[in-house]
């Protein structure tokens, strides 16, 4: 699997993560003995490179990752103190309509702690299917753009299910029934949460990157079906 990249300094490299593949190994995932991402990558460019941030396995989308280890921390700080601009697309069950900030806690995974948590949730586009999902005689999706300010573990996610919203593909917080139809349906099993859009401005050369990843099949296929255009 080559990796598509969208952006390479010096200083960083920047990519487009498909759906399914972790970043690195962890305690979490030990059962996964799949190729990790940081794998993927040594392969393609035959070097290293160090996560800045993280997205869930299951999430696609923009990723930064830096070329020294040494200057991971710097672009932390960015992500730390909200200098740089994070937008997700997600597709959700359910009309959602008027956008929101959820303000609920997320538990840490290492310490069992609840910490505050804050999403911004957008509405973008509804869809009426006549496609039957129990108990209902048909079934209504969202496309919904997230914009978190705090970087939580599975954080969208969870927010999502809270408002009763949850992600489509999402078999851990998300509803089991509109997933099963969209698999049957329309043969999409991944998770509809992207990572779509990133803005800072480059903490050694001062210039602004505004970046944007391509969406997985899946995505186009449904926009498709459902006449979004985006």
């Amino acid at each position: 699997m080559k990796i598509e990249i969208l952006f390479e300094d010096n200083y960083i490299i920047v990519i487009n993560k498909p759906n399914n593949i972790l970043i690195h190994n962890s305690y979490y995932a030990r059962n996964i003995k799949d190729a990790t991402l940081l794998d993927l990558l040594e392969k393609q460019f035959n070097k290293s490179f160090y996560p800045i941030h993280r997205l869930d396995r299951k999430t696609s989308g923009i990723l930064v990752l830096a070329k020294q280890k040494e200057n991971v921390v710097v672009f932390q700080d960015l992500f730390n103190s909200n200098d740089i601009q994070k937008k997700y697309l997600g597709i959700v069950r359910g009309f959602f309509t008027e956008s929101i900030v959820i303000n609920s806690p997320v538990k840490n995974a290492d310490t069992k702690v609840y910490k505050d948590a804050e999403t911004l949730c957008e509405p973008l586009a509804t869809y009426l299917c006549d496609i039957a999902v129990h108990p209902y005689e048909n079934s209504r999706y969202s496309l919904v753009k997230l914009i978190p300010t705090t970087g939580r573990m599975h954080q969208l996610r969870i927010h999502m299910n809270k408002i009763s919203h949850p992600i489509i593909g999402d078999y851990k917080y998300g509803d089991r029934f509109h997933n099963r139809m969209f698999e049957t349906e329309f043969a999409c099993a991944n998770l509809f949460l992207h990572a779509y859009t990133l803005q800072f401005k480059h903490p050694f050369t001062g210039i602004q990157l505004n970046l944007k990843a391509n969406f997985p099949d899946d995505w186009y296929k449904i926009f498709e079906k459902f006449n979004w255009n985006i």
